[in-house]
């Protein structure tokens, strides 16, 4: 009995000294209050429990969301939401630990509200609502990265979101109302050049049927008016209807009759 009590100590204990670094964590050993400088990415980490402990760490891809009011440069307040996407690099988490402890969520959000306040005082509150925020979200993390890389090596900031731009009603309502004028002048300007473009064809095309009419009338020669009245009066003559023609007398006609003057071939 004395040895089954022993044994289920010792597994018990062999359980409690070891731990499970899974695909995506990083293991680190801390024995007596110092870090390891060997980083375990993937496996079973065993430990004294007594002495000693493992710390685990995602590398994965994090977020961190926070809901700030921020200040602009005319002096108004927004409310955004925020996503900041960061990693840890795995080589370096014992730096992260020893410098920022397992709270360094916390320290990146400090960074975070200082250099969001910086930036957003630079630019006006319509600024955040345009085309200008991918600009704005750019030099937040620059100015993040920089004041992290003071105090520690080893997180990656990837990039900073603004997320649900929320401004005071007023200017809302002001920047609807322009964006809504700058629509209508757009609309009209599109349809004044359709209308000027038809303007244009509708030119064209005058112009067109005018230079065709003065190229057949400067064909029309007194010589071929007589050849195609030959023509015309020879095809009347072939018809087997009786018909009567009446002229000016100036076309090659014989004279049948004292009021009518007929074609001659």
């Amino acid at each position: 009995m004395k040895n089954l009590s022993l044994i289920a100590i010792l597994g018990m204990f062999l359980l409690s000294s070891c731990a499970v670094v899974r695909p995506g964590q990083v293991g680190i050993k801390q024995t007596l209050g110092k870090f390891s400088k060997e980083v375990k990415t993937q496996g079973t980490v065993v430990y004294n429990p007594f002495i000693s402990r493992v710390i685990k760490e995602s590398t994965r891809t994090s977020n961190i969301k926070l809901v700030l009011t921020l200040p602009t440069k005319e002096g108004l307040s927004v409310n955004s939401e925020i996503s900041i996407l960061y990693r840890l690099e795995a080589t370096k988490v014992a730096s992260v630990l020893e410098n920022l402890g397992q709270d360094f969520e916390s320290v990146i959000t400090s960074v975070f509200r200082s250099a969001a306040s910086d930036v957003c005082a630079k630019f006006f509150a319509k600024d955040m609502h345009s085309g200008m925020r991918a600009a704005i979200e750019e030099e937040i993390l620059i100015k993040m990265q920089g004041n992290l890389e003071k105090q520690v090596d080893g997180i990656v900031l990837i990039a900073v979101l603004m997320k649900r731009i929320q401004l005071p009603r007023g200017l809302a309502d002001s920047i609807e109302r322009k964006l809504q004028a700058e629509q209508d002048a757009m609309r009209l300007k599109f349809v004044l050049d359709q209308e000027k473009l038809e303007a244009e064809r509708k030119i064209i095309n005058a112009k067109g049927e005018r230079d065709a009419q003065l190229i057949i009338a400067e064909g029309l020669t007194p010589g071929i008016l007589k050849l195609k009245a030959i023509e015309a009066f020879r095809e009347l003559a072939r018809s087997a209807n009786a018909k009567t023609i009446i002229t000016d007398g100036k076309t090659p006609l014989i004279i049948g009759g004292d009021d009518t003057k007929t074609a001659q071939e």
